[in-house]
């Protein structure tokens, strides 16, 4: 039967097994969307504020389930406008098919109405991307959009469909099962051999692992290497939830802002065992100076990452699941008793100096306006970073699944939150994304119908705060937590730091009331200065069944830590601001 290239890209979406497309509708995409009306029974479509909030709600519905987000847009400022969301799953390897509309194939190049060649744009920032300019190409090249972003390295691909190329009409018949992603790599034996030698003759193992763990579904075997050759574990940003918060061998985020004996603990060991990860420069600060004490194995789906950031003494390129299946039953089993009672040492230390720079920042605001005075509140009263996200950790659904935009309040989280299980943090770890958290929280409440809860700044939160007619439309179960310290306190805090204090347009001064903001969206909003406000804010807002704000008053001199200085070392790293 001949039907139309609209059609064909709903039944193909279907076809696929997806259940959800997020978008914005626009005049090269009507056609598209007029299908999707006649479909509605069998697909949803969620309509967002902005094509960004879309792509990102793609993103965190495809990082929520593991599956391929969808999201459609019209041409020019349409398509353009899904850069950002699109370069942020690139960035992270989250499967998603962007499609977008364009003019006619006879107007292409002739700076039509809306016109602009989405394909040139994104083509770095994709796996692959077409534009289809024959219907007989049409269901082919999505199923093949959705091979590509599924297959080894998870990814992003675009599918540019010309307005008349979605009027045509010709033929189509359904597949009747979704496309198969390509046959993984698998690990050579030899190598894997020559890796299980060198973690035998190894006395202090440490496991570093990134997103490539949870995108290869490689959490039990991960823990079971680690029990095995009794070793401690780090990850990256984007390895957090892999393994739960609490796992006695795990020892938390390293890099940059990651915990402290999780760092001190990688410099510390004789050999790295690197799994999914890609060593980047916020992990490793120096190069130089980063691997200056142990011997790496590195083992990655990604052939492209080895040895691209840093040499490694074993490089392997396999999938991570069967790899390490492998390659325990290969290793000895071992006991590190005076490596053990290393790490005991180190996480007292990182206690004891955590708890000695809590109360430690500075106090010289400055010229600084924010409301950043604690002034008459007990410490033990103080709503102080770590102390929200304690408050809501305790109130939260164990199975919510956690998103934070991008800066001081994203490191705080990762620090501190308690995930116990793969695929529920959802953060922009690569191109650190500020306003992605509303979307990716939009996302992963639609997929997996729990509660989302969403930790933001006041600067990320003003990015796409625009999503909040998108939460309250849908009846989403979304807990909004605003750390409002009334700065861009991240880079303020490197203000602070590295350039004297020269706080250059980092004090906001808005006069932005953020409770009177979530109502007039319809939401609920509730403003909390102590910890005891907060408790009672957050049990109503896990229990009222309502889209809620909760604006957190916060000091703006603040700061995350430990640190390492851009550019340093665990030389000299920060856990104390005098």
């Amino acid at each position: 039967m001949e039907i139309s290239g609209a059609k064909i890209v709903v039944e193909t979406l279907i076809e696929q097994g997806v259940d959800t497309v997020f978008g914005y509708p626009g005049g090269q995409v009507i056609n598209l969307f007029d299908e999707l009306y006649l479909c509605r029974d069998r697909i949803r479509h969620v309509l967002a504020a902005h094509e960004q909030g879309a792509s990102h709600a793609a993103d965190g519905y495809a990082r929520a389930t593991g599956k391929v987000g969808v999201v459609i847009a019209t041409s020019g400022p349409g398509a353009t406008n899904l850069v950002t969301g699109i370069a942020t799953a690139f960035l992270d390897s989250v499967p998603m098919v962007a499609i977008t509309g364009n003019v006619p194939c006879d107007l292409i190049g002739r700076d039509s109405f809306q016109e602009v060649d989405i394909v040139g744009i994104t083509m770095p920032v994709t796996k692959h991307n077409f534009i289809v300019k024959n219907i007989e190409e049409l269901a082919d090249t999505l199923r093949t959009a959705f091979k590509i972003a599924k297959s080894g390295r998870p990814g992003p691909v675009l599918v540019d469909i010309p307005k008349d190329v979605q009027i045509a009409k010709t033929e189509f018949t359904a597949k009747a099962q979704p496309v198969i992603p390509l046959p993984l790599s698998l690990a050579d034996d030899d190598k894997l051999r020559e890796a299980a030698k060198l973690i035998n003759s190894c006395e202090r193992p440490y496991i570093y692992f990134g997103g490539g763990v949870i995108s290869g579904k490689a959490s039990k075997e991960l823990t079971a290497l680690a029990e095995k050759i009794d070793s401690p574990m780090g990850c990256s940003l984007m390895g957090l939830s892999a393994v739960p918060s609490d796992h006695p061998r795990f020892l938390g985020m390293q890099g940059m802002h990651g915990h402290y004996a999780s760092s001190m603990a990688q410099d510390e060991a004789d050999l790295v065992i690197a799994l999914g990860v890609r060593f980047s420069d916020r992990a490793t600060g120096n190069k130089q100076r980063y691997a200056k004490n142990f011997r790496i194995i590195h083992i990655d789906i990604d052939g492209a990452e080895l040895h691209k950031n840093i040499g490694a003494d074993l490089a392997v390129r396999g999938d991570i699941k069967e790899a390490l299946e492998r390659l325990t039953a290969m290793v000895d089993e071992k006991k590190h008793p005076v490596w053990s009672e290393r790490i005991a040492v180190l996480r007292k230390e990182e206690e004891e100096k955590l708890s000695a720079a809590a109360h430690s920042h500075e106090k010289d605001c400055g010229n600084c306006t924010a409301p950043c005075s604690m002034a008459g509140i007990p410490a033990e009263k103080r709503l102080s970073p770590y102390a929200i996200i304690d408050i809501i950790g305790k109130y939260a659904p164990e199975d919510a699944v956690i998103s934070t935009d991008v800066g001081q309040h994203q490191m705080w989280t990762a620090q501190r939150y308690p995930l116990k299980k793969p695929r529920t943090f959802l953060t922009s770890g690569g191109l650190g994304t500020m306003g992605y958290g509303l979307g990716a929280a939009i996302g992963s409440a639609v997929a997996t119908e729990k509660t989302a809860v969403l930790f933001t700044g006041d600067g990320s939160f003003g990015m796409n705060l625009n999503e909040l007619a998108t939460v309250v439309s849908e009846k989403l179960p979304i807990v909004i937590v605003l750390l409002n310290n009334g700065v861009l306190g991240m880079v303020r805090q490197w203000q602070t730091l590295f350039f004297d204090r020269h706080y250059s347009n980092t004090t906001l001064g808005r006069k932005t009331d953020f409770v009177k903001l979530a109502e007039a969206f319809g939401a609920k909003g509730i403003r909390c200065t102590t910890a005891d406000e907060l408790e009672k804010a957050a049990q109503e807002a896990f229990s009222c069944g309502e889209v809620c704000v909760i604006d957190c008053v916060v000091d703006c001199n603040e700061f995350v830590l430990p640190m390492l200085p851009p550019g340093g070392s665990i030389d000299n790293i920060i856990t104390d601001i005098k």
